[in-house]
């Protein structure tokens, strides 16, 4: 069992995931059970090539960030060193680490169509939103500015009445392309340090606005964390680092 920090090169920062390398397979409900224990937004399940998230209240089909620490674990243990495909319910992921220790990993673009605003999701925020758009996962709410994204302090409990799986709130950035945050509380998460499978829309929503594919976001959450995005047509190349702050054995 590992707590990786990931989108970051600093222990402490970016989002923590636990990573469960199992021997044999196991029930849901003990894997359940386990992420429940761990408390972090992720934990990641590994048998073989095949690989499974579970927040501490229910099993995801896409995770970003548990999905680079997976990766992170398997590299600097020296249980692989070139290209791992993992088997998920999102269909093969590809994951490659360069020369200085970046990884990139090949996931699917979650395209963003115009929304109407929810009843209730202005004052959930405490924001006014410029533009609304729906993924195949999450609500995406663009505001005017970065400080906007920055400051909010919405009512999680609010949030919750939303249907979608959580709620991305973005601006353009100061000093990276865009920025964000990720509340998440119909899944167990009021608000997630950096997620990767938010930016699977992301970057497509934000490489159609700059006319560019190639985009730096930060995640504006108390951890914080950078994700570099890369639109390949109906992929997404998310890259990062991780960091390993604890490996022991569980004994259940």
């Amino acid at each position: 069992m590992f707590t990786v920090d990931a989108f970051t090169d600093s222990a402490f920062q970016g989002n923590p995931a636990a990573v469960c390398l199992l021997e044999t397979p196991a029930p849901d409900s003990w894997m359940q059970a386990v992420a429940t224990e761990m408390g972090l937004s992720e934990t990641a399940f590994l048998l073989g090539d095949s690989l499974r998230w579970f927040t501490p209240a229910v099993e995801v089909s896409l995770c970003g960030h548990a999905t680079l620490a997976t990766a992170h674990v398997l590299y600097s243990t020296g249980a692989a060193t070139g290209q791992v495909d993992f088997r998920t319910a999102s269909g093969t992921l590809t994951v490659k680490r360069d020369a200085d220790g970046m990884i990139t990993m090949d996931f699917p673009a979650k395209e963003v169509t115009p929304a109407t605003v929810p009843p209730g999701l202005e004052k959930a925020l405490g924001a006014a939103p410029v533009r609304v758009g729906q993924s195949a996962f999450d609500l995406l709410v663009e505001l005017r500015s970065e400080d906007e994204v920055r400051s909010l302090s919405p009512d999680i409990e609010a949030l919750g009445a939303i249907d979608a799986r959580g709620v991305i709130v973005t601006a353009p950035g100061t000093t990276t392309d865009f920025v964000s945050r990720f509340f998440a509380p119909n899944v167990g998460i009021p608000e997630d340090p950096v997620t990767g499978s938010a930016h699977c829309a992301l970057a497509p929503y934000w490489a159609d606005r700059f006319g560019r594919t190639d985009l730096v976001g930060a995640q504006l959450s108390r951890r914080g964390g950078l994700v570099r995005v890369a639109v390949r047509g109906d992929r997404v190349h998310l890259a990062g680092y991780a960091v390993t702050v604890l490996s022991g054995e569980l004994h259940v």
